[in-house]
């Protein structure tokens, strides 16, 4: 880490922010989805709307898959979907699981105490992978609903064999170049006992399975006064820092816009992860956004949510290594943290700004999104069929 503007502003063209397909299309909170024009009708539509944050942020290549809501047909549907992405400038990033919607899955997937639906959910995780063969990704990222909402529902313990049961099978499937990242959430939807809750477990899985599983950091998903950041540093330490889902939430929900509920533990983190050294590309870390933009425009929340993790990325690579490091070293309380608070106060605007000219973009993404009509454009010729989304 360094304030020397140059290499601040080469790893900031470095960086790589992944949007999720399901933040285009209509989805929201729990209680209600309120549906807007010109939202994408198909897996391809979604990805025309995201080669336009890529198009005027220059830092949102890669589209993030959720099976079955973008599942295509056809023998060479999701290689077709590959070939669509990358004559828009993208490529297909994580494909992301999803076996919390059956009705199946009522008592959990992998977990579940019938053999027959853990059967069922196994095959999906295979299938995925077989997807991301298919489409050139490299990660696989599992995310589950499973847990227990009374004492005595089931066994704790036979969940968790189950559930690594599971997670071996896949694992083995997995190609040279693939990997497994094993997202958390402390609560929701199980009331009593999650199979998996927190980074503790999900590490101890991953620790097991071998290198090829990381764990996934979803910022909105850990309880109040929780300090992710010694999370992240303590996974980066161990070489098991998979990724990040990144969003915000003021209270048990989590798809608001990163760091619009508190953007200082955004850079907090920020600062573990460049100091960690993962912001190197050879560290492999996914820096993902997983939103639901409910009663605010689709594509320009994404913009902003780009733009707010590169802010945070900015400050913490604006921290004075070494005048943070002499006053920790000489026990300088104050001092130290005032080289952070100098870094976090600094308006890195004018920063990102001149970054974004030097790569031939518009200095204000939000702006030149406004100015492209692509609303207008979209909102105009997505008329007619179901509209995709949360679910679909």
């Amino acid at each position: 880490m360094t304030t020397d503007l140059s290499a601040v502003k080469a790893a900031l063209k470095a960086q790589a922010v992944e949007t999720p397909s399901w933040a285009y299309g209509n989805s929201g909170t729990r209680f209600k989805v309120f549906a807007q024009a010109g939202v994408p009708r198909t897996p391809q539509e979604k990805l025309d709307d995201a080669a336009r944050v890529h198009e005027f942020t220059g830092v949102a290549p890669t589209v993030a898959l959720h099976i079955p809501w973008d599942r295509v047909e056809g023998p060479t549907g999701y290689a077709d979907l590959a070939s669509y992405a990358g004559e828009r400038g993208l490529k297909l990033g994580a494909i992301n699981s999803n076996v919390f919607q059956d009705d199946d899955y009522k008592l959990g997937s992998v977990a579940n105490p019938d053999p027959r639906i853990r059967r069922k959910a196994t095959d999906h995780l295979l299938d995925c992978v077989d997807i991301m063969d298919a489409t050139g990704s490299q990660d696989l990222k599992l995310w589950f609903a499973d847990g227990t909402n009374y004492p005595g529902q089931d066994d704790i313990a036979d969940r968790q064999a189950r559930l690594g049961e599971a997670l071996a099978e896949v694992y083995e499937r997995l190609g040279d170049n693939q990997r497994m990242l094993l997202e958390y959430k402390f609560f929701e939807p199980a009331f009593y006992a999650t199979d998996v809750p927190d980074w503790g477990t999900a590490y101890a899985h991953c620790l097991k399975l071998g290198p090829k599983a990381q764990v996934v950091v979803d910022t909105g998903h850990h309880a109040p006064g929780t300090n992710i950041e010694f999370i992240v540093a303590t996974l980066l330490r161990e070489n098991k820092l998979g990724g990040f889902d990144f969003n915000s939430r003021f209270y048990a929900d989590d798809d608001l816009m990163v760091g619009a509920a508190d953007p200082f533990q955004l850079f907090r983190i920020m600062y573990e992860v460049a100091r960690g050294g993962g912001l190197k590309a050879e560290t492999g870390v996914a820096f993902m956004l997983d939103q639901c933009h409910n009663i605010e425009a689709k594509i320009p929340a994404i913009i902003r949510s780009v733009m707010n993790v590169q802010e945070a990325t900015a400050k913490a690579l604006l921290v004075d290594a070494d005048t943070l490091r002499a006053a920790q070293q000489s026990g300088d309380v104050l001092e130290a943290n005032a080289a952070l608070m100098d870094a976090y106060n600094t308006d890195v605007r004018p920063l990102l700004a001149e970054v974004r000219e030097e790569l031939g973009l518009d200095p204000d993404p939000v702006a030149a999104y406004k100015a492209s009509g692509w609303a207008e454009k979209i909102i105009a010729e997505r008329v007619g069929g179901e509209q995709a989304g949360w679910g679909a």
